[in-house]
């Protein structure tokens, strides 16, 4: 059974475990090898079936019928008032924080309106991590987050495939982006887990409309997602948007290990971080 279970984040609803995990393995093989003279071992520690993904995206992946493919063709007017106006102006100071060639938003800005939404969009189309996704698509990542918190049914079977892919045997969880969420609810949820690294990377779970809502609720710390001895490691990339709050451990505690890390232009991409030398050894001192 696998030793490592990978989470992926939001926008995969076209993908599969299979697909995901033909991306996500040679690449952490990379990692583990940057991280060799670290770490002392081996990128073979990582045998071929000794890596699998969690999938969740096809519960996000709208009913297929004849003639339409693809996610549903939204425009600046479906980002609705709430949760998906407040991230989305979240992403645009976060965007603009680390990208000088991203106008922050005014302090009187309010994403209320379709105007103001596809304001907030346009600027956020011109900086480099936002710059590679289309509207819609960004528009449909905004409603995967929020359908996650607000969807209890959901929720429920989202982290269930993650506790599923969890065995007796699973050392790792490496989680991306949304992944994130998921994977800490879904170990905290799974009492007496031999999970020995939790692995984050492009995590949202600093940020304040998220970790707000996490289950279980923070009071007013987030619970550690296993017992004293799991090793919990979070990487973000300075310039990712997504990953807006770079040190959890105001959040989760001093046992976080926080890493900063450059991905170039790909500064949100899970295979940028896979390769990064201190995310190989933070999995390899969980194999180890």
């Amino acid at each position: 059974m696998a030793r490592v279970v990978g989470v992926h984040g939001v926008g995969k609803q076209l993908l599969g475990e299979e697909s995901l995990r033909s991306q996500w393995r040679p690449a952490l093989a990379d990692g583990l090898r940057r991280a060799e003279a670290v770490t002392g071992t081996e990128p073979g520690a990582l045998e071929e079936d000794g890596f699998a993904m969690a999938f969740y995206g096809d519960l996000f992946r709208p009913p297929g019928h004849m003639l339409a493919v693809g996610d549903p063709a939204y425009t600046a007017a479906d980002v609705e008032d709430g949760f998906e106006a407040e991230l989305l102006l979240a992403w645009w100071r976060s965007a603009a924080e680390g990208d000088a060639g991203v106008a922050p938003p005014g302090g009187d800005t309010l994403v209320r309106s379709p105007r103001a939404a596809q304001t907030a969009l346009r600027a956020l189309s011109r900086s480099r991590f936002f710059s590679r996704i289309a509207l819609r698509a960004l528009v449909f990542d905004l409603k995967q987050v929020h359908r996650y918190l607000a969807d209890p049914e959901l929720r429920v079977r989202v982290r269930r495939r993650v506790q599923t892919a969890i065995t007796a045997d699973t050392r790792v969880v490496i989680a991306h982006s949304l992944g994130s969420v998921v994977a800490y609810e879904a170990l905290c949820a799974l009492p007496g887990h031999g999970v020995r690294a939790l692995v984050t990377l492009g995590s949202p779970l600093g940020m304040r409309m998220i970790f707000d809502r996490l289950e279980p609720a923070p009071s007013p710390s987030g619970l550690w997602p296993g017992p004293e001895s799991l090793r919990w490691t979070n990487v973000a990339d300075e310039g990712d948007a997504v990953a807006a709050v770079k040190d959890l451990r105001p959040y989760f505690g001093e046992d976080v290990r926080s890493a900063v890390v450059h991905n170039g232009s790909h500064a949100h991409d899970a295979t940028a971080y896979l390769t990064d030398r201190l995310t190989g050894a933070a999995v390899a001192r969980g194999l180890a």
